[in-house]
């Protein structure tokens, strides 16, 4: 067992798996204690560093693309306070945490995982049902069904239309951007068929976010339906199928008209008198089966 024990959390690693379980401190972000104590397993993992200044320093931890439908959902985007795979750690407590970033190192070599992509997601996302107020409105998912509720400071094209409740099967992804500077941020469910292109404070599938202190509350929201949405490699796969089966295509057109053109030289052969009756007839009958 190797762990380190901070005020910012714990992280316990026992062989199989790194227990990560969020301290009390002031400076731990809503997210992080929202999502609570997580399981990481070994082959999830694809590394870690430890990172020394003079105040305080952090372990990091690096997921395998794929790993986390957290990670997934909020692309790097998630700012320190929030993301739950970095640890700040005293200077007097530098030394243990080399120890701990030894130790997964040595599983990871012992193991021979390999640091790419996976593709299934490894963790399971947050716990069910889940949900979150920000911005215009509230959005909760309880497995099969994300709702939107507007609330006072929604857009009236918006809010006219009432509560909204969209089925999971009609989802093709989720989009959670927080606010950064002037620009406000946004959750934004992507619907089968409807415009993506509105912006979020009048699209009826969105909930706009204006950089306050409960916005990133909404990517638990998006990393729950993240994880139960097809993996993102399922996509990759049928985008590289697709130029794949058009080449196989093309070369099967290829092939047939090459066949029909060897029929027409056989013909021709024939007609000059260089074939006979016999072996036009033999000739043609091995190019038809061909075809």
């Amino acid at each position: 067992m190797a762990d380190i024990i901070q005020k910012d959390g714990t992280w316990a690693f026992d062989g199989d798996a790194l227990r990560i379980t969020p301290g009390r401190d002031k400076n731990v972000g809503l997210l992080r204690r929202e999502l609570g104590e997580l399981v990481v397993p070994l082959r999830a993992l694809a590394g870690v560093s430890v990172e020394q200044g003079r105040k305080s320093g952090r372990l990091r931890l690096r997921l395998r693309d794929g790993a986390d439908p957290l990670l997934q959902a909020t692309a790097g985007r998630l700012t320190e306070p929030h993301d739950p795979y970095q640890l700040v750690v005293e200077p007097d407590r530098y030394g243990v945490a080399e120890y701990v970033a030894d130790e997964l190192r040595n599983a990871l070599l012992l193991e021979g995982i390999s640091p790419g992509p996976v593709d299934e997601y490894l963790l399971p996302g947050p716990s069910l049902p889940v949900s979150a107020s920000a911005g215009d409105g509230t959005a909760s998912f309880d497995g099969e069904r994300v709702r939107l509720e507007w609330n006072w400071k929604t857009e009236e094209s918006k809010a006219s239309a009432g509560s909204r409740t969209i089925a999971l099967a009609d989802l093709t992804g989720v989009d959670w951007q927080p606010a950064a500077g002037l620009e406000n941020g946004h959750l934004r469910f992507v619907v089968r068929g409807a415009p993506v292109d509105v912006p979020p404070k009048y699209d009826p599938n969105a909930v706009e976010l204006w950089g306050f202190r409960k916005d990133p509350l909404m990517a638990l929201v998006a990393a729950a339906v993240q994880a139960r949405l097809p993996h993102p490699s399922a996509a990759r796969e049928a985008a590289e199928l697709v130029p794949a089966r058009r080449a196989g295509e093309r070369a099967a057109g290829d092939d047939h008209d090459t066949l029909l053109r060897r029929l027409r030289e056989l013909g021709e052969l024939r007609r000059d008198g260089v074939l006979t009756e016999e072996e036009f007839a033999l000739a043609k009958q091995a190019v038809l089966k061909r075809l």
